[in-house]
């Protein structure tokens, strides 16, 4: 028994040992950023900050994700040939000349020694700034009260990504329509990241002109051009009156059928095709022709 416990913990002591030296020969050295967000406009220069300690000859690379695409800036203390041109490496980080909105995500600075024993990185979030355009609406000019419709609003250019707001006739539509009292009648819901603008059900109060503005906290906000919807009641009358018109043509179409069949109109045609091709085939048979009479084609009656 006390041999058992014995074994067991010397076990113990040579996995605390083990896990003491693994940590002892792969320690993280420190790598800092003194700027972890980066905002500048576009077309401006840019510097990405990374000061590291307890390194021996420290190897720096620079890595640029933004969505699911991921490049190398920087490999082995060097700027890649896709971005020598317009990228400067130093041992504190790397100097844009001239950033683009393309540029726009997370930069990441890994350091290792030449053992590979000792890592670190630090991200950082470039932003170029980017004022929003003049952004593009879809608003239908009407829209049957009851049913759902559905409002959109985007622009393409601004970084950061723009948010939306709507106005009705002028006024800013809140986000809540049943706080506000001038709106306290409409049933519609708002996306201000997406720009969509969504009545469910459109109600007679919802009639008016809209207008969408597009801001980023950069530059000027933008508004598109007001178009008007019109909240309209379903035209029941007009629906029964085109049902009932497209009964009555049908009604007269069987009705012409009905009567060119009783009166032997089909007949006629049908006896007139038979005697056509009765004739067609008398003519190929006949001698002056100069045609070969070949197999005889016996027609049915």
């Amino acid at each position: 028994m006390m041999g058992t416990k014995a074994k067991a913990g010397r076990k113990q002591l040579l996995l605390f040992i083990s896990v003491i030296l693994c940590s002892l020969a792969l320690t993280k050295g420190t790598v800092y950023t003194s700027e972890p967000v980066v905002r500048v406009a576009e077309n401006k220069p840019a510097k990405l900050s990374c000061t590291y300690s307890g390194f021996n000859s420290p190897r720096v690379e620079w890595k640029f994700a933004q969505g699911d695409t991921t490049s190398l800036v920087c490999y082995n203390n060097k700027i890649t040939a896709s971005y020598e041109d317009r990228v400067t490496f130093s041992p504190s980080g790397i100097t844009f000349h001239s950033v683009t909105r393309k540029d726009t995500g997370t930069y990441t600075c890994m350091v290792s020694d030449d053992g590979g024993n000792t890592y670190g990185e630090v991200s950082i979030e470039l932003i170029v700034l980017v004022p929003p355009s003049k952004p593009t609406v879809n608003i239908p000019s009407s829209a049957t009260i009851g049913n759902r419709a559905v409002l959109t609003c985007s622009e393409k250019d601004g970084s950061p990504p723009s948010e939306y707001t709507w106005y009705r006739d002028g006024v800013l539509m809140p986000t809540e329509p049943k706080s506000n009292r001038a709106f306290s009648n409409s049933s519609y819901s708002l996306n201000q990241k997406t720009g969509e603008l969504v009545f469910d059900p459109v109600s007679a109060f919802d009639t008016g002109e809209y207008t969408c503005q597009a801001q980023n906290g950069y530059g000027t906000p933008m508004r598109s051009d007001a178009v008007r919807m019109e909240a309209t009641e379903l035209n029941v009358g007009g629906i029964v009156a085109a049902v009932l018109v497209t009964l009555i043509l049908l009604g007269f179409l069987i009705f012409g059928i009905w009567f060119a069949y009783s009166r032997g109109y089909f007949d006629r045609v049908k006896k007139g095709w038979q005697a056509e091709v009765k004739e067609r085939l008398r003519h190929r048979a006949s001698p002056s022709s100069g045609l070969s009479t070949g197999p005889r084609v016996r027609i049915r009656r």
